[in-house]
């Protein structure tokens, strides 16, 4: 059976972690099928969202497989660049939203493939942490995304002790944008993906571009580049049909061109 599911569900692209009785934690076979699931949601113009989980209720990911013969930190450095290092930046440059269902608790790698995600919704129960520092190491890869998250003393705190926080509390950081009883997920995840289905494809697309283009950008270079993008976009059709549906009185009918 696949490490990793890929199901779509009409305009949504469903990828899921499928090692329960690993606690969804990753191996290599999980960074490729997920990145195989990006590179198939980016080349289908159908698909309007991604939705990253696990399957059962114990763990969203539990990071990287720690079990005798699995392989984890046993890195080739004659070859450039790690995997999931690879993983995290084609989920930062994805073009259409990507959304993690946090159905369990999400440790160390698990955690940064939440912080990837543009948005999160989890269950109550759910667990945050890095870890790493209990077995020796310390979350380098996922630190690149997380410090940009995370409070700066928090991180700290969470990095350096491995000390894991509740949902409630993850909620607070801005690690999640949801958080709600486990009975409760789907259905908020279905609240959340109605309120980016009936948007413009293209301007999504489009947007989620610009803003990965000018995070590290300062207000200067980023303000020139937004009004580029801003008159390239407003070519497009669904600008001309989201106008058109405006001064109409409807909804639009969005071509995604």
């Amino acid at each position: 059976m696949s490490d990793v599911l890929i199901e779509p569900r009409g305009a949504v692209l469903w990828i899921i972690i499928n090692r329960e009785e690993r606690r969804n934690a990753m191996n290599d076979a999980v960074v490729a099928g997920i990145a195989a699931g990006l590179t198939r949601a980016s080349e289908d113009p159908a698909i309007r969202a991604v939705v990253l989980t696990g399957v059962g209720e114990r763990a969203f990911c539990a990071g990287a497989d720690l079990s005798a013969g699995s392989g984890s930190f046993q890195y080739d450095y004659a070859k450039v660049g790690l995997p999931f290092v690879a993983l995290m930046k084609q989920a930062r440059d994805l073009t259409v939203p990507l959304i993690a269902r946090v159905n369990g608790h999400a440790m160390a790698g698990g955690l940064g493939m939440v912080g990837m995600c543009d948005m999160a919704v989890a269950a109550d129960h759910a667990r945050f942490g890095m870890p790493e520092v209990k077995v020796g190491i310390f979350p380098m890869q996922i630190m690149a995304i997380l410090q940009k998250i995370i409070p700066p003393r928090k991180c700290y705190e969470m990095a350096l002790t491995g000390e894991p926080i509740d949902a409630a509390e993850a909620l607070t950081l801005g690690l999640v944008n949801h958080v709600v009883p486990k009975a409760e997920l789907d259905t908020k995840l279905d609240w959340l993906l109605d309120r980016l289905l009936d948007k413009s494809p293209t301007a999504i697309r489009r947007g989620k571009y610009a803003m990965r283009q000018t995070e590290a950008l300062d207000f200067d270079h980023a303000a020139v580049f937004m009004e580029a993008q801003i008159g390239t976009l407003a070519l497009t059709e669904d600008a001309a049909e989201g106008r058109r549906a405006f001064i109409e009185k409807r909804k639009p009918d969005w071509p995604g061109r």
